[in-house]
């Protein structure tokens, strides 16, 4: 089925080289691009559908709808999607990208007298120079990277004033790149040197702008390289409701330390793994051979990090030419399902799927059902005290696929929905709910993780949902309904939880079915981080 949009009337929006498609809050927009733009700085995930992090002007530039004198250009918002391509067009080099929860496509926009009429825009970043009027909607930031962030810079005699003025210049870069605002990241930094000092709270600004001007004017302290004084005083100090903090987002501490701490950063990192404090490491300069001898422990950094396992740590050679390594750092900060030390909605839920196995679907389109609920298990971080998956399949029977105490692991988990067979026969969706509630959910009744329901139906109940439906809903269990083909939507919208227009969707053909495993994911982190509220 090809997609057709359809046409409409507007002045072009005046954006700058760096505006991202996440910054423009519509469907479909005309934007006029400036010319002069550096294709170098240009920052592009994917090809022809691009993340939403991706620069407008650039990607635009990329598919060759304009060239770098620019110009205006059409953008249409899509669904996030995995695996965003890297390709060299245009002169750009865009970048692959494993997931991102919203894209957007680009084609010619609209010229001529509109064209005239957009404002004349600067070219250079928007931290400086002449700035766009603020409309509230870019107040809000990236709420794709929603997070609550420490920075601990190295402020000691072993980083110099030089070096220390560069490390300031590249925490500025990751702050700008991150999309500060007051639904998306909050940040902080505290200065470690002889005595910790926290230089601004998360409560404290909550625009780019306003952090950069805070971060320049932080002056050097010196004394020695206590980080791991400053690790657990920021563990234990700055994480607070008073300062900012907000429940179910992820707190992240990003620790700099240039050459290697002078005291113990192991039992820091262990008291902040018990507040739920998710530690990175960026080293710059590891000590060489010469100077191994006075380091006190050379695996400082896998004891200090949230989770040992590669993620949590990033490495600079020095602090020059630091530019290309913000991209990476800041992936890694906003991948919030790898934020294992935090709870959030990808560690802290327990989510099953009702699959329907009916004469109706047949063979080939139950296993694209099957691939719909992998591709929403797989997004979330699946252990012993994590989140939980489980799978019932249904016609006018019941057959416990697997439950939450059955696979801790995503490896495990995914091989068997791959697996899962086909029953074929009749459609008893109201009892097969009721069958979930009673089996599945009612094991982990005192379970911490919040409880989803996901139900995937092509056709119409034989007997009653709406009964079935609110006695879940009674009992804290989210749905999500989800119907193809033939599903009627009043019993879509009957199993639904409220507000029903965001739990309950529907497509035509199986196919369809991708698209919304981005919606499915969205509404349970949404309906997560509300219930912590």
């Amino acid at each position: 089925m090809v997609t057709t949009f359809p046409p409409f009337s507007s002045v072009p929006i005046a954006i700058t080289c760096f505006t991202r498609g996440l910054d423009i809050r519509k469907e479909k927009a005309d934007v006029l691009c400036p010319g002069g733009c550096s294709l170098e700085e240009f920052s592009v995930f994917g090809n022809i559908v691009y993340a939403s992090v991706s620069s407008i002007c650039g990607a635009a530039i990329h598919r060759g709808i304009i060239s770098n004198s620019g110009g205006p250009v059409r953008i249409y918002s899509l669904p996030g999607r995995e695996n965003y391509s890297s390709v060299v067009a245009n002169g750009i080099q865009s970048q692959t990208l494993s997931r991102w929860s919203a894209s957007f496509t680009v084609t010619k926009g609209k010229s001529g007298t509109q064209e005239a009429t957009g404002q004349a825009v600067s070219t250079a970043r928007p931290s400086t120079g002449k700035r766009l009027k603020k409309t509230p909607e870019k107040k809000t930031g990236n709420k794709d990277c929603k997070a609550d962030i420490a920075f601990l810079i190295d402020g000691s005699f072993n980083i110099g004033q030089r070096r220390f003025n560069l490390q300031k210049n590249f925490v500025g870069k990751v702050a700008l790149m991150l999309g500060i605002g007051t639904e998306g990241p909050h940040v902080g930094l505290v200065q470690a040197s002889e005595h910790p000092k926290i230089e601004f709270y998360l409560k404290n600004f909550t625009s780019a702008k306003d952090v950069l001007f805070a971060i320049k004017e932080v002056g050097f302290r010196g004394g020695n390289s206590n980080t791991g004084k400053a690790l657990k005083h920021t563990a234990q100090k700055f994480f607070t409701a008073d300062a900012g903090v907000r429940r179910g987002i992820p707190k992240v501490v990003v620790v700099f330390i240039d050459g290697w701490p002078s005291d113990d950063i192991e039992e820091a990192g262990i008291v902040a793994r018990e507040f739920g404090v998710n530690v990175f490491i960026v080293s710059v300069a590891k000590p060489i051979p010469e100077e191994l001898g006075m380091v006190q422990d050379v695996a400082f950094v896998d004891k200090a990090v949230c989770r040992n396992n590669g993620f949590f740590s990033y490495h600079m050679p020095n602090w020059f030419g630091t530019t290309k390594y913000v991209k990476p750092l800041v992936q890694k900060l906003c991948t919030h399902e790898q934020m294992m030390c935090s709870k959030t909605c990808y560690n802290s839920v327990n989510i099953a799927f009702l699959i329907d196995g009916s004469s109706s679907v047949g063979d080939s389109n139950f296993r694209l059902m099957l691939e719909f609920v992998s591709n929403i298990a797989k997004t979330f971080e699946i252990s012993d005290i994590g989140a939980k998956i489980a799978a019932v399949q249904f016609t006018y029977d019941q057959r416990t696929e697997f439950t939450f105490t059955d696979y801790s692991t995503k490896e495990n988990v995914l091989a068997v929905i791959r697996n899962i067979r086909y029953m074929s026969g009749g459609t008893a969706t109201g009892d097969a709910i009721s069958f979930t509630v009673r089996n599945v959910f009612g094991p982990v009744r005192d379970s911490p993780n919040k409880n989803f329901l996901v139900i995937v139906t092509d056709g119409q109940s034989y007997d009653d949902v709406r009964g079935p439906a609110a006695a879940a809903h009674d009992a804290g269990i989210t749905i999500f309904s989800v119907g193809v083909a033939w599903a009627p939507l009043d019993d879509l919208k009957d199993m639904a939880s409220k507000p029903k227009e965001s739990h309950a969707f529907f497509t035509r053909e199986f196919t369809g079915l991708e698209p919304i495993v981005s919606d499915v994911i969205r509404g349970i982190c949404r309906d997560f981080l509300e219930s912590q509220q």
